[in-house]
């Protein structure tokens, strides 16, 4: 079976300067990862390189045994969620599920649809036109999910999604999370500081520094 997310020897660097390489890791589909390591440690990095938000300093990157390592990261087939929502004010929750959709050139009513179901999935029915500001904490990180998820990336990755909501409500929605990627097939990369979080959701747990070559 042809993994979804594959890095070879990818090298890792902040402003320049190389701090970790031979980073290899494997992810199937409908996986789950999790990788632990403290604040500081690279684990946003390690994402932001795969994603492409963050420039490689080496190595390859394959999404469903594509190499995307030089591909911007609206076409690399994969989805990021940040430890903030990074939610549109200006848009309603519903535009703002849309919002990817719209960027691949799928029309507005059909957008809309879309992101409606989605908000459906989430559990999140009926609040598509409602403001950014009107949503809770654990509301607004279901709608980053739901237009993580919009353009139906293979890979989602996320960094630290929950770390500022109190501890039942960020095992819950993970677990919730978990649950949702592994029906639609999506593979997962969760970096966290949370073992027991890690440990609830994902079908393997790695230390950072056990990938690094």
């Amino acid at each position: 079976m042809t993994p979804r997310l594959e890095t070879r020897d990818l090298a890792l660097g902040y402003e320049g300067e190389v701090f970790a390489r031979g980073i290899c890791l494997s992810v199937a589909p409908a996986e789950i990862v999790a990788i632990l390591g403290p604040s500081g440690s690279g684990k946003s990095t390690l994402l932001g390189t795969v994603a492409g938000v963050v420039p490689g300093m080496g190595g390859t990157v394959l999404v469903d045994g594509r190499d995307v390592t030089n591909l911007p990261i609206h076409r690399r087939g994969v989805g990021l969620i940040f430890q903030q929502p990074l939610l549109f004010p200006h848009l309603t929750v519903r535009d703002n599920v849309a919002y990817g959709l719209r960027r691949q050139g799928v029309a507005r009513d059909e957008a809309r649809r879309r992101a409606d179901e989605l908000l459906d999935w989430v559990d999140l029915h009926g609040l598509g036109s409602r403001r950014t500001h009107e949503l809770s904490g654990g509301q607004a990180q279901r709608v980053a999910l739901a237009r993580a998820l919009a353009p139906r990336p293979s890979v989602l990755l996320l960094d630290e999604p929950f770390s500022a909501l109190d501890a039942e409500l960020r095992r819950r929605l993970a677990t919730d999370v978990a649950t949702m990627l592994r029906a639609h097939d999506v593979a997962a990369v969760h970096v966290t500081h949370d073992r027991a979080e890690a440990e609830s959701v994902a079908d393997r747990v790695l230390r950072l520094d056990e990938l690094f070559g």
